[in-house]
C-alpha cells in the first residue's frame, strides 16, 4: 500500500512543526514549505495526496497556490488555513477550488476530520452507476446533461456549500444526492429537508434538536437534523421559505459548525456539508429583504443550475423508457413502450412541471394504453381530459352526467383520486368484486385496473 503524503505550506515554523507532528501521528508522511515557490517545487516532485496551505505567504497567498494546483494537479485536494473570523477569505478560497478550510488557531480534532475526508478522495473506488439513479435525471446524452454530470463530479470533490437552482420538478434533490454519493461523505448520511414544510414554531427544534422537558411536548431528547446529518450532507430544499428569524440561527450554525439544542446551554460540534436549493429567485428575494444577504453568500458559494426538461428534448425518450420500466417493476406488469408519435408529442411538449410532470403523464398513460403500447392520444397533454367522462369547470354545463366541481380552491389531485376511487368501488360492487368484469365495465384493461387499485391503496 502506497504511503499517504501531504504538503504543509506555512511561513511560521511553529505551525509547520505542529501540523507535521499531527499528520505523522496519523501515519501520513509530511513535506513542508515556507513559501509559494518552494511549495510549487515540492508539488511537482512528490505529487502529495493532500495540501495544507496558509493564506498569507511571503511571496503570495494561498489562493494563488489553490489556483496553481487546480491547473497543474487537479486531483490533489487543498485545504486553506485562514485567520480567525475571516469568513470572506474562506469563501474566496472555496470558490477558487479549495477542498475545505480551517481557521486559526487550528483545532486538532477539526484538522483530523478535514484530513481524513480529503484523503478519501485519493482512494480508488467504483463510480456510481448513473443508469440506476431515480428518477433518472442524470440519464441522457444531451450537452446539458453531460455538463451537469461533469459539474457534479467536480463539486463532489469539494466541501464548499452548493446552491442548486432550477425549476420545480427538475430534479434538484437528485443532483444533491449525486454530489453526496460521489464525494468523501458518501458513507455518511444524506438528510433532505423541505424547509417550507416545517411549521415556524417547530423549526429550531427540528434543525437543532431539543432537550427533554425544554418545552411542552418535549418528552424525550431529540438530536435534530444537523446532528442526524453529522459526517454526511444536509440538503435544504426550498431554502427560500425559511423565516428571517430562523435564517439568523441557521447562518450561525453553518459558520460555527456547531448547534445548540433547544433547552441546552452547550453547543455541540457538527461536521456536515450544506447543499441547498429552491425554485424561487433567491437574489431577487435578497433585494426585497425577505432573505438575508449574509446567509445567501454563505450557502451560495458555488451555484449549480439544473436545466429544465424542455431544453433537453432529445433525452426525453430515454427518460421515459427508464420511468416506464420502473413503473412496470413497481406494479409487477409488463413494461409499456412509446410509439414514435407519442415520443414526438413528448419532445414537443413544454413540460412546466419538468421530470415530475413527465412521471405523472407516463403513470396516467400506462393505465390507459392498449397492448403495452402508449400512443400520442394516451398522453392527454395539455387538455386535462379525463377519459370515459366529461370534466368541466364551466358554471353553465348542462350535461347531466358531468362531475360537479367544488367552488373555490381545491386539491385537484386529491379530488380526482376521490372520484376515481368512487368509480372503481361502484364497478367492483356491481360485479361482486370480479376485477375482470369491473375493468370491462370501467372501459379499461385489467392491467390498468390493477395498477389503479395499487396506486389508490385498494389492493
Amino acid at each position: 500500500m502506497t504511503k499517504q503524503t501531504a504538503l504543509i505550506v506555512d511561513d511560521e515554523p511553529d505551525i509547520r512543526d505542529l501540523l507535521e507532528i499531527t499528520l505523522t501521528r496519523m501515519g501520513i508522511e509530511a513535506y513542508t514549505a515556507p513559501d509559494l515557490a518552494s511549495a510549487r517545487s515540492l508539488l511537482a516532485r512528490h505529487q502529495p495526496h493532500l495540501c495544507l496551505t496558509d493564506m498569507n505567504l511571503p511571496d503570495g497567498n494561498g489562493i494563488e497556490l489553490v489556483q496553481w494546483i487546480q491547473e497543474h494537479s487537479p486531483c490533489t485536494p487543498v485545504a486553506v488555513i485562514t485567520a480567525y473570523g475571516s469568513m470572506d477569505t474562506a469563501i474566496e478560497s472555496l470558490k477558487a477550488g479549495a477542498f475545505d478550510f480551517v481557521s486559526k488557531p487550528v483545532e486538532l480534532p477539526r484538522l483530523r476530520e478535514l484530513v481524513n475526508s480529503a484523503l478519501k478522495l485519493s482512494e480508488p473506488k467504483l463510480q456510481p452507476a448513473e443508469e440506476n439513479d431515480e428518477p433518472g435525471l442524470l440519464l441522457g446524452d444531451s450537452p446539458q446533461i453531460r455538463k451537469l454530470r461533469s459539474q457534479t463530479r467536480k463539486l463532489a470533490r469539494s466541501q464548499a456549500p452548493v446552491f442548486i437552482s432550477g425549476e420545480s420538478g427538475s430534479g434538484k434533490e437528485l443532483v444533491a444526492r449525486m454530489i453526496h454519493l460521489q464525494g468523501p461523505r458518501a458513507d455518511g448520511p444524506f438528510i433532505a429537508v423541505n424547509c417550507g414544510a416545517i411549521p415556524s414554531e417547530l423549526m429550531e427544534s427540528e434543525f437543532f434538536g431539543h432537550k427533554k422537558g425544554s418545552f411542552t411536548g418535549a418528552i424525550d431528547n431529540k438530536p435534530g437534523l444537523f446532528r442526524s446529518a453529522d459526517g454526511g450532507t444536509l440538503f435544504l430544499d426550498e431554502v427560500a421559505d425559511l423565516p428571517l428569524a430562523m435564517q439568523v440561527k441557521l447562518l450561525r450554525a453553518i459558520q460555527e459548525k456547531a448547534v445548540r439544542p433547544v433547552g441546552d446551554t452547550q453547543e455541540i460540534a457538527v461536521d456536515i456539508r450544506i447543499l441547498s436549493a429552491t425554485h424561487k429567485n433567491l437574489p431577487e428575494l435578497v433585494q426585497e429583504g425577505s432573505f438575508r444577504q449574509d446567509l445567501f453568500y454563505r450557502i451560495n458559494v458555488i451555484e449549480l443550475a439544473v436545466p429544465p426538461l424542455r431544453d433537453r428534448g432529445d433525452d426525453i425518450p430515454l427518460l421515459a423508457n427508464h420511468i416506464l420500466q420502473r413503473i412496470a417493476r413497481e406494479y409487477e406488469c409488463d413494461p409499456a413502450r412509446l410509439t414514435p408519435a407519442a415520443a414526438d408529442r413528448l419532445r414537443g411538449y413544454d413540460f412546466p412541471g419538468n421530470v415530475r410532470e413527465l412521471e405523472n403523464i407516463l403513470e396516467r398513460a400506462f393505465t390507459l394504453c392498449d397492448d403495452d403500447l402508449i400512443d400520442a392520444d394516451d398522453l392527454h397533454l395539455g387538455g386535462g381530459v379525463v377519459p370515459g367522462g366529461s370534466f368541466s369547470a364551466g358554471a353553465g354545463n348542462s350535461d347531466p352526467g358531468a362531475v360537479p366541481v367544488p367552488e373555490g380552491e381545491i386539491d385537484l389531485e386529491g379530488y380526482l383520486e376521490s372520484i376515481e376511487r368512487q368509480a372503481i368501488e361502484k364497478a367492483l360492487e356491481a360485479t361482486r368484486w370480479n376485477k375482470t368484469a369491473a375493468a370491462k365495465r370501467l372501459g379499461i384493461s385489467f392491467r390498468a385496473l390493477r395498477y389503479r387499485l395499487k396506486k389508490l391503496g385498494m389492493e
